[in-house]
């Protein structure tokens, strides 16, 4: 592999998942609150120190926008890593290992590096953009399911799809599946990507250093990534990603 950016994200992966494994093996591990009610530790906020620090040695003319620390760096910045240090902070939190550090250098074309790293799960997923996916050095592809009554869906439910008055419309989506179930958070996506499942769908509120990541990740496996109506973007407060053959069908039933 002979890629500057995603060597380095790699690297900086490595020192993170140090720094979020010990926290969550701490039994004393202490969980403060954000002012929008959402958890933080102080894990989140020594992984995200570092990724900054790392970035700021490595690449000083890149910007970095994180989600406990904001924008550092040149706001004008055509390089710009979006960076969430521990995404499922509340599962975390409660001794649940589904959660990962994200990573994402965006330029004028999108996104261009994605790193995904969930060590609890033992799994770490990877792209770049022209050069594909990888979950733990094995190259992903999505799946090749093309009817909904077989597919299996992951479904985030949560109040602002009620505000959107679409909570009917994801319920009898997952009905009409095959399988439903919730993953959540990156997983959901990664799993898009391997073709373990065949649609995800995120929660209402999300945030680009939450979906940067996953969305080049899908991408580069072959599916596709947009909002809830059908827009290819990570900068939205919604998600959907599938394996591209279910995707129009999927965003008929929420748009």
């Amino acid at each position: 592999m002979q890629h500057a950016d995603l060597e380095l994200a790699l690297a900086i992966a490595d020192e993170c998942d140090r720094i979020t494994l010990a926290a969550f093996s701490d039994r004393g591990l202490e969980v403060g609150w954000k002012p929008d009610g959402t958890e933080v530790t102080a894990a989140d906020r020594a992984a995200e120190t570092l990724i900054v620090e790392r970035i700021a040695t490595a690449r000083p003319q890149h910007a970095v926008l994180g989600e406990e620390f904001g924008l550092r760096g040149d706001p004008a910045a055509p390089q710009r890593w979006l960076v969430d240090p521990i995404d499922g902070t509340s599962g975390f939190a409660r001794r649940i290992p589904v959660w990962a550090t994200l990573l994402a250098l965006t330029d004028p074309e999108g996104v261009a590096v994605a790193v995904v790293s969930a060590p609890a799960l033992g799994r770490r997923w990877w792209a770049a953009r022209g050069v594909g996916a990888f979950a733990s050095g094995a190259r992903c592809r999505v799946s090749d399911v093309t009817d909904l009554a077989d597919a299996q869906v992951s479904i985030t439910l949560n109040d602002g799809w009620d505000a959107l008055g679409r909570t009917d419309a994801l319920v009898a989506l997952g009905r009409s599946a095959r399988r439903v179930r919730g993953f959540g958070d990156f997983w959901q996506h990664c799993l898009v990507a391997e073709g373990a499942i065949d649609v995800a769908v995120d929660a209402v509120g999300v945030s680009a250093y939450d979906l940067a990541a996953p969305r080049l990740i899908v991408e580069e496996a072959g599916g596709r990534f947009t909002d809830r109506l059908g827009e290819p973007t990570h900068t939205h407060d919604t998600a959907v990603s599938t394996n591209a053959l279910l995707h129009d069908q999927v965003i008929a039933r929420l748009a």
